[in-house]
């Protein structure tokens, strides 16, 4: 017996040893690409990084191709595009984190009311509605009947769209890794169901909350269709909401569609990437630094 046992662990270990082995090659067969990737993304895209790139708009073709053919560092940069990506993000954030907040707060009160669910079925439509969809409502709705035109204002819409079932989702999962100790305590303490809810459930879910609403901006950072057909795009920089406006995505298809600009499709890129990358590192360590949930 005690000879049959010995046999059957170091079979099982061996068995482990040889999943663990089956494990690693797996995890770098998926992880060594993105490597790759990165890799030579940062290795094209570092030599147009300088103070220009974040100070000035983007150059013209004729600008380009003159730096091209000798050799130099390309003029110019993605001024145009931050500042519209962050007049876009801005407007949209002011619209859809409330709104969000508010949505994710209602179905958390109401989880088992009709309405409730209808919403939350209609959240999780809308969150698998391809981009390019949110873009052509948009345009139906804000470009052709209320701006008459192209702007900020209409591209800043289909972000917010595309923010809402990120925000109402997660801001409904959040308050509910609450404990329900801490509402009968403020309500056993006569705690109004008003105050309770920003007093209490807010401030004590806020690393929840934040964590949802930094993953719904990374992920309207990086959006190029929805914007084609709302922001369009413009060489100049402006703040004017009601105009057209560029930005970053909209500057790397703009880049890719023009040979003499290649090395800018790097640098915004990796620019891109990075920023984006930030963004999703301190969701993680905010969501890491939790205390009651």
């Amino acid at each position: 017996m005690k000879i049959e046992l010995k046999d059957n662990i170091k079979r099982r270990n061996r068995t482990n040893g040889r999943f663990r082995y089956f494990i690693i090659a797996g995890a770098a067969v998926t992880v060594i690409p993105i490597f790759l990737i990165v890799g030579n993304l940062a290795l094209k895209g570092y030599r147009q990084i300088n103070i220009a790139f974040f100070t000035e708009p983007a150059p013209d073709t004729f600008q380009a191709m003159t730096a091209a053919s000798s050799g130099e560092v390309i003029p110019g940069g993605i001024a145009n595009g931050l500042t519209g990506s962050l007049l876009m993000v801005l407007a949209a954030s002011l619209l859809a984190i409330p709104l969000g907040l508010m949505t994710g707060i209602y179905l958390y009160e109401n989880r088992e009311k009709r309405y409730a669910g209808i919403i939350r079925s209609l959240t999780e439509i809308l969150q698998g509605v391809p981009s390019i969809i949110l873009g052509i409502i948009a345009y139906i709705w804000v470009v052709k009947n209320i701006t008459r035109g192209y702007s900020a204002l209409a591209g800043s819409v289909a972000l917010t769209i595309m923010m809402l079932p990120l925000i109402i989702r997660s801001t409904e999962e959040t308050m509910l890794m609450i404990p329900t100790t801490i509402r009968e305590a403020a309500f056993a303490l006569g705690v109004p169901y008003y105050k309770m809810i920003y007093k209490i459930l807010i401030p004590v879910s806020f690393s929840g909350l934040a964590t949802g609403v930094l993953l719904a901006l990374s992920r309207i950072l990086g959006e190029t269709a929805p914007l084609m057909l709302t922001a369009l795009g413009s060489p100049a920089i402006s703040f004017d909401i009601t105009k057209p406006v560029s930005a970053v995505p909209l500057l790397i298809w703009d880049f890719y569609n023009d040979p003499n600009m290649v090395n800018l499709v790097w640098s915004a890129s990796l620019f891109l990437m990075v920023f984006v990358l930030s963004m999703n590192l301190l969701s993680r360590r905010i969501a890491s630094k939790r205390k009651y949930i």
